[in-house]
């Protein structure tokens, strides 16, 4: 029963989160371009919507710059605060030594992080769930057990709000 409770709940708040990315104004949701580069050197970039922030921070090996997006969107009762971090065109070939996702004014309700972006027919394929770990307010690798494959974040928090 326990299990239904929770495959219900991540429904419920993957279509909000859909709903978030899709029928959500301008002003409620922004996508910002950004590369991701190697060269073992700690980077963070974040994105601000309204009071909430998102920030990822990561090092990475090999290869050359790639092209990353960020989204972040806020639901019209801005009861929940989404943040993606991907690249768009599908798996990364970066080698990552570390990552964390974090985001600011928002309880952690939904985290997950995958090696591929679906594109082009194919899927998201995510990570094991022993390579990364979750926490109140970031998702980040689990030292020992990250295989230093990725390509894409997604994270949902609930918002803070002040009782009347």
């Amino acid at each position: 029963m326990a299990y239904n409770i929770f495959i219900n709940s991540f429904l419920m708040l993957m279509l909000l989160f859909i709903a978030c990315e899709f029928y959500a104004s301008a002003e409620r949701t922004k996508t910002l371009d950004f590369d991701v580069k190697p060269g073992g050197v700690v980077h963070s970039f974040s994105a601000k919507l309204k009071k909430y922030k998102c920030t990822f921070t990561y090092a990475s090996q090999g290869g050359t710059n790639e092209q990353w997006q960020m989204s972040v969107g806020l639901s019209d009762d801005e009861q929940m605060f989404s943040c993606s971090v991907w690249r768009p065109q599908g798996k990364s070939y970066l080698f990552f030594t570390q990552f964390k996702a974090e985001i600011k004014g928002a309880k952690m309700e939904y985290a997950s992080a995958y090696s591929q972006t679906g594109v082009g027919g194919q899927r998201d394929v995510a990570l094991k769930e022993e390579e990364y770990e979750v926490s109140e307010s970031a998702v980040m690798q689990r030292d020992g057990k990250f295989r230093s494959e990725l390509s894409k974040l997604t994270v949902i928090g609930r918002t803070r709000h002040d009782e009347l």
